[in-house]
C-alpha cells in the first residue's frame, strides 16, 4: 500500500467522528510498520485525546512498539497547549519516525509550526497529500477558527422551479427518501440549525437528529442546537421546540419591538436572545435582527458550523446578506408553478445580472429521483 492508501483510510476513520468532536476538527490517524497498521484513531469528542493519541494507545493495547513507525494523519499535528498537550510531543517521545500530514492547521498562529518542529527532531514529514479532500472534511472548523464565525450552510427542498410550499404553506415531502436521509447527515455534521418564525408556525418540526442505529437499539438524539429568529417573540409556547426534552439546546432570538411577556414567557421555558436591528439592509428591505451580530455571538460560543434551514426570506437574508459559505440544495422532478407559492429564496433579489449569486466548486448527485447540488458561494 502506498502513502495515499493508508492516508485514504485515515480520512475515513475521520468521517466517522463528523459532527462529534466539535469545536474541534474531525481527525483520523494510522500508525503503519513494516507495511502493517499497529495502531488507529480518530479525535475524541472536545476535551478527549486526539488522533494521534488514540493511534498510539491503539498500538500500545495491541503490544507493538511505535518506535521507528509511520503515522499517516489528516491534519496538521497541534503543536501548542489546550485541553489536551501537543500531540507533537507525544509524536516525538513514540519514536515516530516519518509522518504523512493530509492538510495543513489553518490557524493562522500554528499553521506550519507542527511541520517545524516535527522536523527540527529529525522525524521525516511529508504533507500536503490529498490536501484538498483532508481541508474539505473540516470547512466548518477551518472557517470558524480563522473568522470565529460559523461555517453557514443554507440548505432547501425545492420543486424544479424553485418553490418549497404550496402558496398555503404545504411542503410535505416535495423530495424522497434518500434526500431528506441526505438532510439529516447534513444535521449530523452541523453544531446548530436555523429556522425563522414562520417555519415553526407552518411545520412546528422538532429540528433534531436521530441516528437510525445505535447502542442497545435505542434512537438516539444528538445534541444539536436549535436558532429560531423571531423578532415579535411569536413562538407558541406549546411549540416541540419548546416544550420537547431538548428546550435547553433552543435559543429565540427576538429584537426590542417584541412584546415583554412574551419574551419573559419564552425565557422559562428556552434561551432568549435580544439581538440589535441590523445597521446594513439586505436589498431595500431592514432585517429586524442583525445577523452578523448573531452569528459573532454563535461564534464565540464555539458554534463552527450553521445549517440554515429556513423559507424564503430567512434563506435570501444569509445568501443575499454576504453571510453563506455553502448551499445545498435538493431538486425533485416536480413543477409547482403559481404566483403565491413559497420560493426557496425570496428576497429583493439582484437588480441586474451583474449582481448575481456565484456558485463555485459546484457537485451534483443524483438521490433516487432527486438532484442534490452542494457549492461554495463565492466571495462578493
Amino acid at each position: 500500500m502506498t502513502d495515499t492508501d493508508f492516508l485514504r483510510q485515515a480520512l475515513r476513520l475521520a468521517r466517522h467522528g463528523l459532527g462529534a468532536t466539535s469545536p474541534n476538527p474531525t481527525v483520523g490517524a494510522l500508525l503503519v510498520k513494516g507495511g502493517q497498521i499497529i495502531g488507529r484513531g480518530r479525535t475524541a469528542p472536545a476535551g478527549g485525546p486526539h488522533a494521534e493519541i488514540q493511534a498510539l494507545r491503539s498500538a500500545q493495547k495491541r503490544g507493538h512498539n511505535s518506535k521507528g513507525a509511520t503515522l499517516y494523519v489528516t491534519l496538521e499535528p497541534c503543536c501548542t497547549h489546550g485541553r489536551t498537550p501537543p500531540c507533537t510531543e507525544a509524536i516525538k517521545a513514540a519514536g515516530i519516525r516519518r509522518v504523512v500530514i493530509g492538510a495543513t492547521d489553518p490557524n493562522p498562529k500554528h499553521a506550519g509550526k507542527g511541520f517545524q518542529i516535527l522536523k527540527g527532531a529529525g522525524i521525516e514529514v511529508v504533507h500536503a497529500l490529498l490536501g484538498e479532500e483532508c481541508g474539505r472534511l473540516n470547512e466548518s472548523f477551518n472557517h470558524w477558527i480563522v473568522h470565529r464565525t460559523p461555517f453557514v450552510t443554507v440548505k432547501a427542498a425545492m420543486t424544479l422551479d424553485g418553490k418549497i410550499a404550496t402558496a398555503s404553506g404545504e411542503s410535505k415531502w416535495i423530495t424522497g427518501e434518500q434526500s431528506r436521509a441526505q438532510g439529516m447527515k447534513l444535521r449530523q455534521g452541523s453544531d446548530a440549525i436555523l429556522v425563522g418564525i414562520n417555519t415553526i408556525l407552518a411545520d412546528d418540526p422538532s429540528l433534531t437528529f436521530r441516528k437510525r442505529k445505535a447502542e442497545n437499539g435505542k434512537r438516539k438524539a444528538k445534541q444539536l442546537r436549535r436558532i429560531v429568529l423571531d423578532s415579535l417573540a411569536r413562538t407558541p409556547l406549546t411549540a416541540k421546540v419548546v416544550g420537547d426534552e431538548q428546550a435547553a439546546l433552543t435559543t429565540v432570538v427576538v429584537s426590542k419591538r417584541a412584546p415583554q411577556k412574551r419574551v419573559e414567557a419564552l425565557a422559562k421555558q428556552v434561551d432568549v436572545l435580544i439581538a440589535p436591528v441590523s445597521k446594513s439592509p439586505i436589498g431595500n428591505r431592514q432585517s429586524p435582527i442583525d445577523l452578523r451580530w448573531l452569528l459573532k455571538r454563535l461564534g464565540r460560543e464555539n458554534v463552527t458550523s450553521l445549517l440554515v434551514e429556513g423559507g424564503g426570506e430567512v434563506n435570501a437574508s444569509f445568501l443575499l446578506g454576504g453571510l453563506a459559505q455553502r448551499v445545498a440544495f435538493f431538486y425533485a422532478p416536480k413543477i409547482l408553478g403559481g404566483r403565491d407559492a413559497r420560493k426557496g429564496v425570496a428576497g429583493e433579489g439582484a437588480k441586474s445580472l451583474s449582481d448575481i449569486l456565484q456558485l463555485r466548486e459546484v457537485e451534483w448527485r443524483k438521490l433516487g429521483e432527486d438532484l442534490f447540488l452542494t457549492a461554495r458561494v463565492a466571495e462578493r
